[in-house]
């Protein structure tokens, strides 16, 4: 029997993709994930009771306003036009006060979230790591459903949080 280049043709062509799809897989690393959690991190950083006291001053002034807000709220019609002007300054005063906790907020809290950004980059590219995800969110989201405690890196992390 006489094999010639037509009948080989087919053979080679079916041969060479079977290799061609092969040799890129074995090439490609697997990718090395890691989760943190986020808040035990924000927890270590120094200055996080800067912002946990932060939140506590302006959680209480603007749970006063709210309360005395909701107060004349429940007179409904029977409100008089005194009652309707002091609501009105009873707003204006929490919304500035709510923009002024915005903004002390974003002075307080953002260097922090830089400094935890920076430690989990660190720490995930001197080990390795492709992908760092929060922990809190990853399952909430249902976005992992499973995930094996030895890939939690938060406490090599919380070394570098400074």
């Amino acid at each position: 029997m006489k094999i010639n280049a037509k009948a080989l043709a087919p053979i080679a062509l079916v041969a060479a993709f079977g290799l061609g799809t092969l040799a890129p897989h074995a090439q490609t690393p697997a990718a090395k994930v890691g989760f943190v959690n986020v808040d035990t991190l924000f927890a270590a950083h120094p200055n996080d009771k800067d912002v946990k006291a932060l939140q506590t001053k302006f959680q209480t002034e603007l749970a006063d306003l709210d309360t005395k807000i909701k107060a004349i709220d429940s007179k409904g019609a029977a409100a008089t036009a005194t009652d309707k002007d002091q609501r009105t300054q009873l707003v204006a005063t929490y919304n500035a006060k709510l923009k002024d906790y915005d903004t002390q907020m974003k002075a307080k809290a953002g260097p922090v979230e830089q400094s935890v950004d920076k430690a989990i980059n660190d720490y995930a590219k001197a080990n390795g790591f492709s992908i760092v995800m929060d922990r809190a969110v990853a399952q909430q989201s249902g976005l992992v459903v499973y995930a094996d405690t030895s890939t939690d890196i938060t406490e090599g992390v919380k070394k570098n949080v400074k």
